[in-house]
């Protein structure tokens, strides 16, 4: 099935635009998605720990699981980001509308399932740091920065997931009106005759039968008056009236 303009993209086969490539605003989500994720588990990861009584603690008032939830979602949202990217650039190339129907019902639940995780996350670290009694500076920066952009990643994959939610929707509408049959390749169908009709086609007669035709209508009019005639010549015949 040919899967061009299906979904929001172009048609399949046209030629690759790298300038136009870049200027889409969901090419642009994802970079900033990429972005973000790459700062959230940067800053935790580097300067998320401390050292106390030869144990590494989470500066998160020393839950661990608040710097790992951190770093988990940021390195699974790079590695998807890198994903969707690649199939942004590979979805003008797909032929199938099913394919690109799975791409974007993907885009659309993993879109809108990470920005959820990233306000959980938001919150969680929050309200871990709200609690955490600071000795000196070491790592402020960088927990504070990996909640800022947790924070801001809520809004860019909120944003992927309805510019997937719009591909979806308009590949709705397509599907919807649609024509649902396949045109005559002759261009023209026959001529389709009522049910009591006979299918054989309307002929006329040919040119002598209709000659004939005509002449017997023309004696039949004139017999009578050959009929009359006759008996007028009989009676004169009587009268010795030879006229007729």
């Amino acid at each position: 099935m040919d899967g061009g303009g299906a979904y929001g993209g172009g048609k399949a086969g046209a030629p690759f635009d790298p300038i136009a490539f870049v200027q889409r605003p969901l090419v642009i989500l994802r970079a900033l998605c990429l972005l973000f994720a790459i700062i959230v588990f940067g800053c935790i990861s580097s300067k998320g720990y401390v050292t106390k009584q030869d144990k590494e603690v989470c500066l998160y008032n020393e839950d661990n699981n608040a710097c790992n939830y951190g770093i988990g979602i940021g390195v699974i949202a790079f590695l998807a980001s890198i994903g969707f990217l690649a199939g942004e650039y590979l979805f003008e190339q797909m032929s199938s509308v099913k394919t690109r129907k799975h791409f974007v019902l993907l885009d659309l639940g993993f879109s809108g399932f990470w920005a959820f995780l990233y306000f959980v996350g938001f919150c969680y670290l929050t309200n871990a740091w709200n609690k955490t009694t600071v000795s000196d500076g070491y790592g402020v920066n960088n927990v504070q920065g990996a909640i800022a952009f947790s924070f801001f990643s809520i809004f860019t994959w909120a944003g992927c997931a309805w510019f997937a939610f719009q591909r979806f929707r308009q590949g709705i509408q397509d599907a919807a009106f649609a024509p649902s049959y396949e045109a005559d390749p002759v261009g023209g169908t026959g001529y389709t005759s009522y049910p009591d009709a006979t299918d054989a086609a309307y002929q006329e007669p040919p040119f002598d039968a209709q000659r004939t035709t005509n002449e017997e209508k023309w004696i039949r009019l004139i017999h009578p008056v050959n009929t009359l005639l006759s008996l007028v010549c009989f009676s004169l015949r009587k009268g010795k009236n030879f006229i007729c």
